[in-house]
This record gives C-alpha cells, structure tokens and sequence, in this order.
C-alpha cells in the first residue's frame, strides 16, 4: 500500500458530498435506457410465450408468417446452439422452447419484423399445438413421470440437496432447553422500473454487439457464447443506463439469445423489449422458502446449537439456484456465535418461473426466520430480545463455526444505537394498545469470495489513462445500476491522484474496451472495483511523483502536494499538475496503469464452502414501531430506525439513499410483495395494479446511524451498503406485530387477513 493511500485514509470533505456524475443526465431526461437506444434499419423482436405452465410442445406451424408484410424473420426449435445457465454445473436453458413448456410465459417462437405491431400482427398467425400436463406448483416428489419438470434430471424434480454440520451437535442439544419455529416467505419480484430490453446485431463480418439491460455484460458475453457455439471475443456486449436491477438482470436471459438469432436470421440489427407481465414471467426473483429452525439454549441465553432447514421452490430452471440454496444457510453464524450447527437446504424444480438473486441473495428468507425465532426464544425466557442478542453476537475478527472469517464488525454498536435512538428501553412495554416495538440484526457479504466460474483471475480490473491535456480516463466493466459506483470509481480516482473530480471520465459495461468486471452483485462493487481503481490510480501518482522529482532534480521524499499541485518548498518550486502529466508524457509515452482485485482467500475447504466467504460482511440492525388495526387488520409503519456499519461511508448521500432504498424494499416484501400463482400457474397479478409496492404514501420516518470502524480491506475503509439494510426491517415489523397484539405470523405477506386470521384463532384459544 503506497503511502498517500495511508495518509488519505478517510475521503476529504468535498469527495463525502460529491454529486452523482449521473445525476443531471437523469433528471433531464437525457439519459439512454436499453430501449431508448437506436441502431440504423433496426428491426423488432417479438417472442411468442407458453400460455400454458407445463404442456408439450406437439407441433409448430409458423409457415403462414412468412410471407406477411414487414416479417424479417421466424424462429422456432431450441434456438440456441447449446443448453446454457448461469451457474456453469446446472446448464438447462434454451432460448426457445422446442418440445417441452415448463412455466407459463416460456418463449417457443420468436418473430422480427419491420415494426413491432407487425411482429405482434404475425405471432398471432403463428399455430401452436401442446399436450397439456399438470402443473407442479410444490416442491416435493410428484406421484407420476408426466409430474416430472425435465425427466433427463437424475434426481427428478429435487433440483440441489445440500446438507453440512458444524461442531458437536449431539452434546449441544444435550440437556438443553429448546425451541423449534417454522415460517413460510413467498417469493417475490425485483420490479425495477425499467424493465428489460435487449438490441443486438450479428454484423456480416461475423462479430456480434449487444446492447442489453444487463447488470452483468461478461457473463451475458460467456452465456451467450456458450449458446451460439461461437468464440467470447466475437461479442461485445454494452449496458447502458439501466433502470436498476436488484439481482433481476444479473444473467443471460432468452430473449437475449432470441434477439441475436433474429438479427443473424435478418441480418439486422434486432431489438426486443419486454412487457411489465413478460417481466413478471421472466422473473428470477426472490424464492419461496419454506424453513424450519431448532435452537439449543444453555445458561444465560447462549446457543449452543442450531438445526436450520430450508426448502426453496426454485421454479423451472436453474439460474443461481445451487448459490441460492447454499446462501439459506451460510450466514447465520455471522452475526451470532453458533458452536454447533446443522443445515439441510432442498431446490426443487417446479413449473413456474425460474427464482433466482433478489436483494440479500438467499439471505432475506432465513434471516426473517431467524430473528423471529430469537423474539420467541426471549420471550419464552423472560429475556430482553436485545438482551439476548447481545449475549449471542459474533465478535469481530474471529472465524464462524462454518469457516468464514469475520473481520471489522460494528453490530454490537448498531443494537446500541437503534436502543437508544428509538428509546426502547423507556417505551418498550409502556406504549397504548395494540402498538409495538420489534428488533432484528443482519449480516451482507462485501463481494461474494469466488467468481460464478472458479478460477485464479481478478474479480475486477481497471485499467487508467492519463492524457496530455490533464483528463484522466477509468475503464472498469463494472455496471452502475443505480447505486452510484461510477460516481465511487470517480471519487477514488481524484482522490488517490489530489484532482479535481472534473478531471476524470470513467467508461464502464462494455466487454469491447474494459477489463473484466464480474458485474454488479453480492453488493461487490464498491470493494472489489474500488480496489482495483486505487491500485491503478495509486500506480499512477507514483509514476507521476517520480517523473516530477526527477524532472526538478529533488528526491521524491521532497516533493508534496497542495491541490493540484507539486511542489518543492526548500527551492520555493511549484509545478501544477498539466506540466507534470506533459513531462511524463514526454518521458515515458502514453500514461497507462492497471489496478486488479481478487478477494483473499476462502478458509473452508468442504464442498459448499465457496458459498459465503467474503472480504469483509456489513452488519445491520433495526427497531420498529408499528400500530395493529385489530378491526380491519391494516399495520402502521410509525417509524424505523436502521443502524448499518459499512466501515468508511464514502458518500454519505447515496449511502443514505442505499438504505432508504433497501429499508423501502423490505417493508414492500413484508407486508404488501407476493410472486402468486393460480392453480393453473398463472401468475395473479403480473402487473402494478395487481402486484402491490409500497409508495410514498407506505413510507414511514426513516432514522438511520452510520457506525463501525474503517474496514482494513476495503476501498478507504469501505464496505457494503446496497443490500444489508433490507434483510433486518422484515423481521423487525413481524416482531413488533407479535409485540403490539401477541400473535405469532408464520408466512409473509402480513396482510391484514392473516393479521385477522390469528387474531381470531388468538380469541378462540382464550375463549377456550
């Protein structure tokens, strides 16, 4: 580490409060979406989808479209060359379907056209016949062949069984005091508010380039490699302003292959959109998860051992189903100190379609489970919730029962602030009828520990320029999918330089001019390109302050900086930073470095263990007060107070507005989201009349502490904030419910015909 990133150890004044460098494109208008983007003789996709959730396909006829006006092209079969997936163990994709539907929505034929209303116009030409099958609408074992989702699986429709243990289970559970709790979370959709679209052109030298709403352009590049049967370095993809994404555009997706067929087909460029109900249908979204936990409590409220199963519905194809399944039960241990612990997780295959990364990846569900189950426990015990908690917290710089290794951790300051904050020691039993107060923690990851494909490469690169004129250029693959992180990328560069921001430009997403980034998940970014930028950036300034030194005949350690510029006080020399750039220049050439960053290395050595390490983990905790209608069911978000340690806030503006975003996102899933479907598998409201999001008028008072120390591996003392904050405000609300009325939920949504539900059963018990 060189020494100016030492003495800048924190980020100055002016950077903390750094506008976004989106910002005015954004609100303007002026900023280009995926579908905004135009290309000369575009044509337009359009996919025919199953309305079927589980059917064969008998026959296609798609001869009476050929000849009809403005028709370029019709495809139909399996599309793609070869089966693809996100995860490289489970590649069970095709772009059309060709003899089998396995959800409702699944494309079977793709149309380009001159408009999009003739590619609509001719689909409805296009004769279709299947052989309808019953749908699987639950995880578990079907009682016939025709059941069977993908036949040719080996274990039928149990798409991953995962089972660990950790520690002494048995002498845990001896002679110990226990309680068991099972939830249900149902799933749920990202709903960004762009949704997704795709332009592509397979260029008659051969070479493809796509334009895709995508917060992962190298993975899109291999995916679709893998499909088209064509070499990685023949495809550009670019993403360009995206809409956000939340986990929903963090793969390959069919109508991206379909869009580059269609184009080789035509030989035009190709753009395909999808629908608000297509994206309801395309889906990867939050899992069902149906959980059940067992915990050991010995003297003073500490576990001594925890069971954890859970049984995820992961829908008609893999996506990131094998991580999904792993991350049920990977960070429990994170935040409390689990001696022993066992986990069973089960993905089954169903005919809806496919789960897949939401925010907090595979964490929200357990986690909503976990924190309810220790209110219970307290209660049962005649404990102070955060009481217990507090006995149980995993101390910083320690390694889990499961092989992770904590490093900086601020939650136990987090409990302290939402305690005092929220004066729960004062109100907490004191507050009028049927009004509560509930607590939960959390933990996040800082970069998932390993690539979606193993290997030894960087986890993102940067490579920087510096230019005569005294810009300087970051090319970094990362996609900024609202968060900010072009903005971090420019942040980290003028300060590792001492210029200006207005100097730097960052070009990011686009496999034809960056290094590889691995995409905005895992709330990754901001360490692992943040990492990178400052090793560029910091190999620059000492490239810089050697040329600078030399050229005005001192010793580098002579040299400091104020501003902009060099000087050399003991000869009274100032040199601004334009002449130092055009010495170097004329010294060395073109100014180029490059910055990498791969996480350091994962503990565990048991398989399972790539899912879960990270650099560094957030922590989060929440109190809040909520009011119970009992006559009509209907729950008051009064206010929330949400502590996060992220190390050193960066920008404390976006922080801010990653955790407002996160706590929103939260109250949405617990009380309002569901991904529901009919008997026949359709989905009940694909659509935002039908599906519920909270709107400004569902927003409570938000109170939000920044606390914990800087974090040793992150960027400036940096970690997590995109994710973390959600997974505590589901479980706090559910709590303060059971506060305020004393009933136990069991599944989310909490509607009000549930909460009256067991009210009612509450009465009946009593009554009894």
């Amino acid at each position: 580490m060189s020494k100016m990133h030492e003495v800048e150890a924190k980020p100055t004044a002016l950077l903390d409060t750094m506008p976004r460098i989106d910002a005015w494109d954004k609100v303007t208008g002026q900023a280009l979406y995926a579908d905004d983007v135009r290309w000369p003789h575009m044509a337009y996709g359009f996919l025919i989808r199953s309305p079927y959730a589980h059917a064969r396909v008998v026959k296609v006829d798609i001869e009476a479209v050929r000849g009809l006006p403005g028709v370029l092209a019709v495809l139909c079969g399996p599309g793609s060359v070869a089966a693809y997936g996100i995860m490289p163990s489970t590649q069970d994709e095709h772009a059309l379907a060709a003899k089998k539907v396995c959800y409702l929505g699944e494309p079977v034929v793709a149309i380009a056209a001159e408009t999009l209303h003739q590619a609509e116009a001719a689909a409805s030409k296009v004769v279709v016949e299947y052989e309808v099958l019953r749908p699987v609408l639950h995880p578990g074992v079907p009682k016939s062949h025709t059941a069977l989702v993908h036949p040719e699986h080996p274990t039928g429709n149990l798409f991953k069984a995962v089972d660990l243990e950790f520690g002494d289970m048995a002498g845990g559970f001896l002679d110990a005091w226990t309680r068991e709790d099972r939830f249900f979370y149902q799933g749920n959709n990202h709903v960004a508010m762009e949704p997704h679209a795709v332009l592509a052109y397979w260029r008659p030298d051969g070479k493809i380039e796509v334009s895709s709403s995508t917060q992962a352009p190298h993975y899109v590049q291999r995916e679709l490699a893998r499909a088209l049967d064509v070499p990685d370095y023949r495809i550009r993809v670019v993403a360009p302003v995206i809409g956000g994404g939340f986990g929903g555009k963090s793969e390959a997706f069919p109508h991206e292959v379909a869009a580059v067929l269609l184009s080789r087909e035509c030989g035009r460029p190709v753009k395909i959109t999808l629908s608000r109900e297509e994206v309801f249908y395309t889906h990867r979204g939050r899992h069902p998860v149906s959980m059940r936990v067992r915990t050991a409590i010995g003297p003073a409220g500490r576990i001594r051992a925890m069971e954890f199963d859970t049984e995820l519905d992961g829908g008609a194809y893999g996506s990131y189903g094998i991580a999904s399944t792993y991350y049920t039960g990977a960070l429990q241990p994170t935040t409390y100190q689990i001696p022993a612990y066992h986990f069973h997780g089960e993905r089954w295959y169903t005919t809806k379609p496919p789960c897949g990364p939401k925010r907090g990846h595979g964490t929200t569900q357990p986690r909503a489970l976990l924190e309810i189950h220790l209110d219970r426990m307290a209660r049962a015990l005649r404990m102070d919730p955060i009481a217990l908690r507090r006995q149980n917290l995993t101390p910083p710089h320690s390694v889990t029962v499961n092989q992770l290794e904590i490093t900086t951790s601020g939650l136990a300051e987090c409990l302290d602030a939402v305690e005092a904050r929220s004066g729960w020691r004062e109100r907490r039993g004191q507050l009028e009828p049927d009004r509560g107060l509930g607590v939960a923690c959390s933990s996040y990851l800082s970069g998932a520990g390993l690539p979606i494909y193993w290997n030894p490469l960087p986890h993102s690169g940067v490579r920087l320029a510096v230019n005569r004129d005294g810009g300087v250029q970051v090319f970094c693959g990362l996609t900024d999918i609202g968060q900010g992180a072009q903005t971090i990328l420019v942040m980290l560069t003028a300060q590792a330089l001492g210029i200006d921001s207005q100097r730097v430009r960052v070009y990011t997403a686009d496999t034809g001019m960056t290094p590889v980034d691995l995409g905005s998940y895992s709330s990754r970014v901001t360490m692992m390109a943040g990492n990178a930028t400052l090793q560029a950036a910091e190999r620059m300034a000492a490239l810089l302050l050697h040329v600078a030194a030399e050229r005005m005949g001192v010793a580098e350690v002579d040299v400091l900086r104020k501003g902009e510029d060099f000087l050399v006080p003991m000869a009274d020399r100032i040199t601004p930073w334009d002449d130092v750039v055009k010495w170097a220049e004329e010294m060395q050439g073109p100014l180029s470095t490059v910055g990498g960053y791969t996480p350091p290395p994962a503990l565990g050595r048991y398989k399972g263990s790539g899912v879960g390490p990270s650099p560094a983990y957030s922590f989060s905790a929440c109190v809040a007060d909520i009011t119970v209608n009992t006559r009509d069911g209907r729950v008051t978000v009064h206010h929330l107070w949400v502590a996060h340690d992220l190390g050193t806030p960066l920008n404390r503006s976006m922080v801010e507005g990653q955790i407002r975003g996160g706590v929103v996102m939260g109250l949405g899933e617990v009380l309002m989201e569901a991904q529901a479907f009919n008997p026949d598998g359709r989905h009940r409201g694909p659509h935002l009349l039908g599906y519920r999001i909270p709107t400004i008028l569902d927003v409570p008072e938000i109170d939000i502490v920044l606390v914990g120390e800087p974090e040793p591996r992150g960027p400036l003392g940096a970690k997590e904030v995109g994710q973390g904050p959600l997974n505590p405000v589901i479980p706090a609300v559910i709590n303060a419910i059971s506060d305020a009325v004393g009933i136990d939920l069991t599944e989310t949504p909490i509607t009000p015909d549930r909460i009256l539900r067991a009210l009612h059963k509450q009465e009946r018990g009593r009554a009894q």
